[in-house]
């Protein structure tokens, strides 16, 4: 693909957001940098599915219902602030692992970066954050916001 005049500078940024502080200074990185760069940007929420684990133990349903009441209340709070961001932003969320949302979600729009938040997760030292899945899968620049 050949450089085309007034197309440099990315066209879309994906960033990922989980309701963690991180994620959401990472939202907040990604709303300024699109504001000033006058592009596109798409909040990504990869919904999961409560782990098996936790529906095992859980007879009456309480913990289940917890975390899907916490996603629900996540979701309705992304799409009440992106009005606020001041830029061309979309929230799209989606069940599944969050790198492959991102992934499939990057590709899709064509985005040009992905922003993710750091992970404080002491399993992610050992198994990867998403950060570094995304970042080895090396298909998009990838900025990780402290």
């Amino acid at each position: 693909m050949g450089f085309e005049l007034g197309t440099d500078g990315p066209g879309a940024i994906v960033v990922g957001v989980d309701g963690s502080p991180t994620s959401m200074r990472a939202a907040a990185y990604a709303a300024g940098l699109a504001r000033r760069q006058r592009t596109r940007l798409i909040a990504v929420y990869a919904r999961t599915t409560p782990t098996t684990l936790l529906t095992i133990a859980d007879h009456s349903g309480m913990a289940v219902n917890a975390v899907l009441d916490a996603q629900e209340e996540l979701e309705q709070q992304l799409r009440a602030e992106i009005h606020g961001w001041g830029a061309d932003s979309e929230v799209i969320i989606r069940q599944g692992d969050p790198m492959t949302v991102l992934a499939e979600v990057a590709k899709e729009t064509r985005a040009d970066a992905l922003i993710v938040g750091s992970s404080a997760s002491f399993g992610h030292r050992i198994a990867g954050s998403l950060a570094i899945r995304l970042v080895r899968y090396g298909k998009w620049p990838v900025t990780v916001v402290p």
